[in-house]
């Protein structure tokens, strides 16, 4: 069985673990910090906004079960791609959209998806803001940030009707 990784930076990194962790072939959902300038920086840090790092997530999957396309597709549908400073209640750089890549192939799916995506009308005018980037050492987030939704449900809840679940359903009828 071969492993895969793919990096995603959506707003508050809570609110993406549990759309990935739910399907077949996904091996793990690590959440973390990537794309700054201090090695093992803390929550605090990255919060201070300056580490230059992004929430994110790191998935380990199997691509024999579930396409590194799939993914992004999955991840389109948890963020805004149209807002480039936050995502929802998240505000600030630390939790802009980027999808950080580590591959050409992996590139140039995110790169066609990304234009389809704008192609398709499904957010109107607006232009679709996601960055995507060559992915950067990743840093794992403390213990009591992983899998958030299962050891806080209830503030996860709050935190995922905080804009997301009504932009969700408005934007693709989740």
């Amino acid at each position: 069985m071969s492993k895969d990784t793919a990096i995603f930076a959506g707003g508050c990194f809570w609110c993406m673990v549990e759309p990935f962790d739910t399907y077949p072939g996904i091996d793990s959902v690590v959440s973390g910090y990537t794309g700054g300038h201090v090695e093992n920086p803390t929550y605090e840090q990255v919060c201070s906004g300056t580490t230059g790092h992004t929430e994110a997530v790191k998935i380990t999957f199997d691509p024999d079960v579930i396409s590194y396309d799939e993914l992004v597709t999955i991840y389109w549908h948890q963020t805004d791609p149209t807002d480039a400073m936050g995502q929802f209640q998240d505000r600030g750089d630390n939790y802009r959209p980027v999808i950080f890549v580590n591959s050409p192939e992996q590139r140039a799916i995110a790169e066609k998806s990304k234009a389809d995506l704008q192609a398709s009308g499904q957010f109107g005018d607006a232009e679709i803001v996601t960055q995507i980037e060559d992915a950067q050492p990743f840093y794992p987030a403390e213990d009591y940030h992983q899998d958030f939704y299962k050891k806080d449900p209830l503030r996860y809840e709050i935190e995922e009707r905080g804009g997301r679940a009504q932009f969700k359903q408005e934007h693709w009828g989740k």
